[in-house]
């Protein structure tokens, strides 16, 4: 599976992550930066973003540190315990990166949706949470609040979907305080529950469609 994905797009080392970048002839206009769960690579969310967005740019980017045969996006002391100074280090590196791609790839970051699953979720709500006024609209999948300390940060501007899994007894518990978490910070939060477990798919991809339109209705 990963090999027939990556025959779409070249693996890019001309920025501060590795990428792959999906740019159909008859794009949209609107993109979406795709950030992998722990262990694997940047190909994973390829599909189920196709499945939301057929005519989308994508971005998918690799986590730089390694863990085993795969990639994730910051350290971890437990599976619920994260290294902090590794979280704010990948973060801080991970804002100037989707700065530097959206100059060199033209990409309107008012049009882009910022897709993570389980470790990439976390990410990108640290970025949200550290550098405010970067993402407008995040799809989190399977996520759970990382941060120990968070900046008294306005999140206003900001639209977050949320989907934890029903039977996923390690994160899905943390979820509420998540919601919790950027809902204070001003954030419009829809939270979901799908009938599954920590892993991804079409019921995923279907909510984060509804919630698209929906949005994109809203901005209108």
């Amino acid at each position: 599976m990963i090999e027939e994905i990556s025959q779409d797009g070249a693996l890019r080392r001309d920025l501060a992550f590795s990428y792959r970048l999906y740019s159909p002839a008859d794009s949209t206009g609107e993109c979406f930066f795709l950030l992998h769960g722990s262990g694997v690579d940047e190909t994973t969310l390829v599909r189920l973003a196709r499945e939301i967005a057929p005519r989308a740019t994508l971005i998918a980017v690799r986590g730089r540190i390694v863990q085993e045969d795969g990639f994730r996006w910051f350290g971890r002391i437990t599976p619920t315990r994260f290294e902090q100074h590794s979280i704010r280090t990948e973060t801080d590196a991970f804002a100037g990166f989707v700065a530097d791609a959206a100059t060199r790839h033209h990409l309107d970051l008012s049009r882009a949706t910022f897709l993570g699953y389980s470790n990439g979720a976390n990410l990108i709500s640290s970025l949200m949470l550290l550098h405010p006024g970067l993402i407008e609209r995040a799809a989190l999948l399977r996520p759970m609040p990382v941060l120990d300390d968070v900046p008294a940060t306005d999140l206003s501007k900001v639209r977050v979907l949320m989907i934890a899994g029903a039977t996923d007894l390690t994160y899905a518990p943390f979820a509420p305080a998540l919601v919790t978490l950027l809902s204070r910070h001003g954030a419009e939060i829809d939270a979901r529950i799908v009938p599954s477990g920590h892993e991804f798919g079409s019921a995923d991809a279907a909510i984060v469609r509804q919630w698209l339109r929906g949005s994109a209705a809203q901005a209108g």
